[in-house]
């Protein structure tokens, strides 16, 4: 069985699932002048104003299919997306931005939409298009904090790899729109937002940082999460707190999934059944230190290739989710390529198995690759290099480059964290 072209063709069809546009008019349409969201209604003949606002990764295509719901009913928009990540729309005001270090143009375009927002009267909606990236993407820091300072926390926190939850609670905290401020900014305008969830367990509160959702963090949490990581900031944080469940700001908000992690190993399940696999979920929910994951993952396929445990070879395991890279290096990556280049050197020596792991967005950390795959060959194939001093350098990009093992997608506009597969086929006794 040829594990690579089978590889790339389950990635295919996971990034296929993650669509964002063909993911929100699943859920999203009009009927009869009524927008109908999973079961809520707007009758748009009683709306006066429609502003359409945002950020993300996968924005551009969901601000697309928004286009083609409500037209010339749009008053007014601004929605933010990675540099490289737009597409020519006649209605939406698309802006680019930095990710994942903000930039003064996401500043200005995060201004803009806040007064959107705040713009907006009690028979106005506004319509809200969220995707992973988009805290980075829409950073409008606190009174009396600088876009320089929350940089420098960002970076901080990415060193000590600290994970999406904790990354998030700090930024609501340094931030005029995060943590539910954006509803607090809209009301009493009803809100609609539509989510692509780039987060374990799909928490509104933490997907971009929850502009639209109330925020069960405090003060307090921002507090302990500085002191266990240690991070420092030039002058003391402003002290401002978040809404909170029960608020009623959120009485006229609705939060709508319209995309996740699950669907997209769904797809890829389907597709390794048919190239002849056994397909077995492991988790949606996978985190922990990249590393440890990789190790974790080929001692399962490993335990299915001896024991045909807890499936028979010919097997696909799949797992979704988010790990994490503690930075101890300075060499180019990412987790996905990391995972790769951790799973090589635990398959040396054992055939048949190829692991691949992908960032759905396409783009795996500060690299233009999704991420990578492996197998028993590919320390070997990577002349001149040396995958344990790489994988002590963070540098397995340069590693997978040599071995030609990258994974390398293109922009994929969409976001729904990372997909895994390991593909396992039996091998001569």
């Amino acid at each position: 069985m040829n594990l690579r072209k089978h590889a790339w063709t389950i990635a295919r069809a996971a990034l296929e699932a993650a669509d964002p546009e063909k993911a929100l008019l699943r859920h999203v349409r009009v009927v009869d002048g009524v927008l109908i969201a999973a079961g809520t209604r707007y009758r748009l003949d009683a709306i006066g104003h429609i502003y359409v606002v945002g950020a993300g990764k996968a924005c551009a295509p969901m601000a697309k299919a928004v286009e083609k719901l409500l037209g010339k009913r749009i008053t007014a928009s601004c929605v933010i997306v990675k540099d490289g990540h737009t597409l020519p729309l006649k209605r939406v005001q698309l802006a680019e931005a930095s990710h994942p270090v903000p930039d003064e143009r996401g500043v200005a375009a995060a201004r803009r939409v806040a007064e959107l927002a705040a713009s907006a009267r009690e028979n106005d909606l506004v319509v809200c298009l969220i995707s992973g990236g988009a805290s980075a993407l829409m950073p409008l820091p606190a009174e009396g904090f600088t876009l320089a300072e929350k940089q420098s926390v960002t970076q901080q926190m990415l060193r000590a790899g600290a994970n999406i939850h904790e990354m998030n609670a700090v930024r609501k905290h340094l931030s005029r729109i995060k943590g539910g401020q954006l509803a607090r900014l809209s009301a009493p305008a009803r809100v609609l937002t539509l989510i692509l969830s780039d987060v374990i367990g799909d928490d509104l509160s933490t997907i971009g940082s929850g502009p639209t959702a109330p925020d069960p963090t405090t003060l307090e949490t921002v507090d302990e999460i500085f002191a266990r990581f240690g991070l420092q900031l030039p002058r003391a944080m402003p002290r401002i707190e978040t809404p909170k469940p029960g608020d009623p700001i959120f009485a006229r908000v609705r939060n709508l999934i319209v995309g996740s992690n699950v669907l997209s190993m769904d797809a890829a399940a389907i597709a390794a059944k048919k190239l002849g696999y056994r397909p077995l979920v492991l988790s949606s929910t996978i985190e922990g230190e990249t590393r440890d994951v990789a190790r974790m993952h080929v001692q399962i396929a490993r335990e299915v290739q001896r024991t045909r445990r807890p499936v028979a070879a010919p097997a696909c395991l799949l797992s979704g989710g988010e790990t994490t890279v503690a930075l101890k290096g300075d060499g180019k990556g990412g987790r996905n390529q990391e995972f790769a280049l951790a799973a090589a050197l635990d398959l040396q020596g054992h055939p048949g198995i190829l692991a691949m792991s992908i960032g759905t967005d396409g783009t795996d950390g500060p690299t233009g690759a999704a991420g990578g795959m492996a197998d028993h060959t590919t320390i070997a194939r990577a002349k001149g290099r040396s995958a344990r001093a790489d994988l002590a350098n963070n540098d397995s990009f340069h590693f997978l480059q040599a071995a030609g093992d990258l994974m390398i997608t293109g922009p994929t506009r969409t976001n729904v964290m990372d997909v895994r597969a390991l593909l396992v086929v039996p091998t001569a006794s």
